[in-house]
């Protein structure tokens, strides 16, 4: 260390990048005194079909922090201290009970464009992504799993949905996920600029033939048309991250690649590592992970199918659903212990600047209100360690924007919100 000049340097993409006096290299009076700012974090966990609910919830009786457990949360009582489990919260608009997933981070209405079945609008998690993801490779990340057709989510492509309400695909499975997150491109850097440059001519070319459609067009087409103007304008945000991060090589994985074909409780456990992994290079500071029901199921020799188990009476199908959600339960102990386990260079936990939520759009067989949630992490300055039992229909998105007010974003309104809740601000 010694042998090292007082000041390094990074050299790349025409910049000339001082960096940090770094302890190890003996400037610790320097460094104690001026510690890295550490980034907030936002993640979404979503499942489908819910939970048990005479087992999941909490006693409504106990709430504050004189709570107790129930026995579908037990696998997470070394955690007690630092969880919130909230109930009373649905959106307003929902309707299908078999879409656990589609308006959770999103509380739209369906019918609420004119002539038209569906519709939705963006996801908590993009909201946070445009305000953490500027300075990370990523703006977000959305895990996802091939099983997603026996896990009640709905329709949708991950958790998250864009701006103008579209889905947004997700990394299928975690050999997937570790390669999108952590292996350089074999395309030679010139070709891919050359792939750069050719879809921002295709782009204007799009734009140039749109504007000249412009004139005499109706309301409902000049609608269509500057729908697909927001989308060229998004296409030309990614290009310009893709660009912005064409010559910076990916950090070296902090995990090894994971086995391919894997499913069930041991595909979520992955996941978990993979997300950890992507928060603690700062490859990206958004995370979704749409789960897998159906497999999870068979991992656990559960000879049941998950629609089936979803509309359970007492008898085999419960108790089925009931070590559903133990297992969903154990897996998520290990990733808080997983997150409590790395440092970040002011000292603090990665668990620490992480705001996490847990849960699902529907309770229990066809019920969708009283969603199932859990909140967890520093990252949102919420208080942690309390059952909250929120009046009757309280807004799921007042439970978004708290957390998006929390991370630092001067947000009024989510979805349907009403306003944020205000026994969750610490």
């Amino acid at each position: 260390m010694s042998s090292l000049p007082r000041r390094q340097f990074l050299r790349g993409t025409g910049a000339l990048i001082a960096l940090p006096f770094l302890e190890s290299f003996g400037f610790r009076a320097f460094a104690s005194t001026k510690p890295a700012a550490v980034p907030k974090r936002m993640v979404f966990l979503g499942f489908g079909w819910g939970v048990t609910n005479e087992t999941w919830f909490p006693d409504p009786q106990k709430t504050g922090e004189n709570w107790e457990l129930s026995e579908g949360l037990r696998p997470l009582a070394k955690h007690q201290a630092d969880l919130t489990v909230v109930q009373g919260c649905s959106n307003k608009f929902t309707n299908e009970a078999h879409w656990g997933s589609t308006f959770w981070l999103t509380g739209a209405n369906r019918y609420a464009e004119p002539g038209q079945s569906f519709h939705n609008s963006v996801s908590a998690d993009q909201v946070a992504a445009a305000h953490l993801g500027k300075e990370t490779r990523f703006a977000s990340i959305q895990l996802n799993s091939p099983d997603v057709a026996n896990s009640g989510h709905g329709p949708g492509l991950s958790l998250a949905w864009d701006a103008r309400g579209k889905p947004m695909a997700g990394l299928e499975n975690p050999v997937a996920a570790f390669h999108r997150l952590f292996s350089d491109e074999k395309t030679p850097l010139s070709e891919r600029q050359a792939m750069l440059s050719q879809r921002r001519s295709v782009l204007d070319t799009a734009r140039m033939d749109a504007k000249r459609m412009q004139q005499g067009l109706s309301k409902a087409d000049t609608d269509k048309l500057e729908e697909y103007f927001q989308s060229i304008r998004d296409i030309e945000v990614r290009l310009a991250k893709d660009e912005q991060w064409l010559t910076v090589p990916k950090l070296k994985p902090p995990v090894a690649e994971p086995k391919p074909g894997l499913a069930g409780k041991e595909e979520i456990r992955v996941m978990y590592d993979l997300l950890v992994a992507a928060l603690q290079t700062d490859s990206t500071r958004v995370i979704t992970y749409r789960q897998p029901v159906g497999t999870l199921l068979q991992s656990l020799d559960l000879k049941v199918a998950p629609h089936d188990m979803s509309h359970y009476l007492p008898g085999d199908r419960m108790e089925a659903s009931k070590k559903r959600d133990a297992m969903q339960s154990q897996l998520l102990a290990g990733l808080l212990d997983k997150l409590k386990a790395v440092q970040e260079s002011d000292g603090s936990r990665l668990f620490d600047n992480t705001c996490l939520a847990y849960g699902s759009n529907i309770r229990s067989i066809h019920f969708l209100d009283n969603c199932p949630t859990l909140l967890s992490g520093g990252g949102a300055s919420v208080k942690l360690g309390q059952h909250l039992v929120l009046s009757k229909d309280t807004p799921l998105a007042n439970l978004w924007l708290t957390l998006l007010q929390g991370i630092g974003i001067d947000a009024e309104r989510h979805g349907d919100s009403t306003g944020p809740v205000r026994e969750l601000r610490a």
